[in-house]
């Protein structure tokens, strides 16, 4: 069993639009209420779009964040954003990091996205592998190269003569230290890593005993019938935790949005969520920042974080939030949870009284067998283990989050 470590260094920090605008590097984009968006674009690029083949001229412009230093040295960094593309519009987002006073890799691509396949076909950028870091699907890594601090830059592209302009409404990204990198730099958060106290108006401080009303999906109700998309229902755990929780707050797309879903099936709303988290390169639908950026489509604030332990999710459970949370086990390490898997996502919808989760964990056979309530340490070290606490927080604005801990990583 792999121990959780409380003290584990993460942090998150998020940029929000119009707000914070001012706090980065705008070359050609404007605020609107509604986000950033191209004013008077900064230049022109040619762009082929390698899974349709398609080239077309595009108006770019860029915001680039602020460097956010963190205070511990990085071993991963996972971005994610919100926004719009109309067609003729998509969004390139890139990640570097930086140590003291100056960068110390290159630009890499985080992902490529759209929110349908009118433009481009959605994808991240494979083969990102240098001496100095790496980015695979949707996470960055050092190598060789120290950091203790990131930066993002978006550009947000339109075909060249249209009026319509993609919209960035938020940016951000959470850096993580691995357990035996836990020494705080005195620079860094004054709070440090892990400080567990409630803060004024949570409410419970531990959710113990509450469940949440989130409505049970199968994924596996789509296997067999619908390959496209990663393969079918089989491996649709991400955009069909998504949809239940889009559900629990009531915000989910409107039947005529998925009414090109043919033939129906079980639950076409899962089928039309996984056609659009899809990434092309990765050819799953699984892509942590394209899962909450759907999310983000529907009225709702979303962005990837880590948290360090079961007691940090007990929070948002009292403040009625459930969370999407990503583990890895084999048969038998989690009872309850009889089967294998290299990375499955569930709906972390409640704890009993003792304070074992309660999931809905959509890899059942029918809805009704997708709740489950599992033993805490084993799941907890599941989770830890297999995707270092990887949770998608999804909540409408009017839904306050809980009090963030003083290294705060929500």
């Amino acid at each position: 069993m792999t121990v959780v470590d409380p003290g584990r260094n993460v942090a998150l920090r998020r940029f929000r639009f119009p707000t914070d605008l001012g706090l980065g590097a705008a070359d050609g984009v404007t605020a609107t209420a509604n986000g950033l968006v191209i004013g008077v674009p900064a230049g022109r690029t040619e762009h082929t779009d390698p899974y349709s083949g398609t080239a077309a001229g595009y108006e770019w412009s860029t915001w680039t964040s602020p460097v956010v230093p963190v205070g511990f040295l990085v071993d991963e960094v996972v971005p994610s954003w919100t926004g719009d593309t109309p067609p003729g519009c998509w969004l390139r987002v890139q990640l570097r990091a930086w140590d003291d006073a100056a960068p110390t890799t290159d630009w890499y691509d985080l992902g490529h996205w759209a929110a349908d396949e009118s433009t481009i076909h959605r994808s991240s950028v494979p083969g990102q592998v240098r001496d100095e870091a790496w980015a695979k699907e949707d996470t960055f890594g050092l190598l060789r190269s120290a950091a203790t601090g990131w930066q993002l830059r978006v550009t947000l592209h339109r075909r060249a003569g249209l009026a319509v302009t993609p919209v960035l409404r938020t940016i951000g990204a959470v850096a993580s230290a691995e357990a035996d990198r836990n020494e705080v730099d005195p620079g860094g958060d004054p709070g440090g890593p892990g400080d567990d106290a409630a803060g004024p108006g949570d409410g419970p401080a531990d959710g113990r005993g509450r469940v949440l009303d989130v409505p049970r999906y199968s994924q596996r109700r789509h296997a067999g019938g619908e390959t496209r998309w990663g393969g079918g229902g089989d491996s649709w755990c991400s955009p069909t935790c998504v949809t239940m929780v889009l559900d629990f707050w009531a915000t989910g797309p409107t039947p005529d949005r998925y009414a090109w879903v043919d033939p129906p099936g079980h639950r076409p709303v899962v089928v039309h969520a996984a056609r659009h988290c899809y990434d092309h390169a990765y050819r799953g639908a699984g892509n942590w920042p394209f899962n909450t950026a759907y999310a983000g489509r529907h009225g709702v604030d979303a962005f990837v974080t880590r948290l360090r332990h079961l007691g940090e999710a007990e929070r948002f459970v009292a403040a009625g939030i459930p969370l999407v949370v990503s583990g890895a086990f084999t048969r038998g390490q989690v009872p309850g949870l009889d089967y294998d898997t290299r990375g499955h996502l569930m709906v972390l919808v409640g704890f009993t009284a003792d304070g074992d989760p309660v999931l809905n964990d959509p890899y059942a056979p029918d809805d009704e067998a997708v709740r489950r309530t599992v033993p805490r340490g084993p799941f907890e070290a599941a989770w830890q283990g297999g995707s270092g606490g990887i949770t998608y927080v999804i909540r409408p604005e009017r839904v306050p989050l809980p009090t963030p801990p003083a290294q705060a990583n929500w």
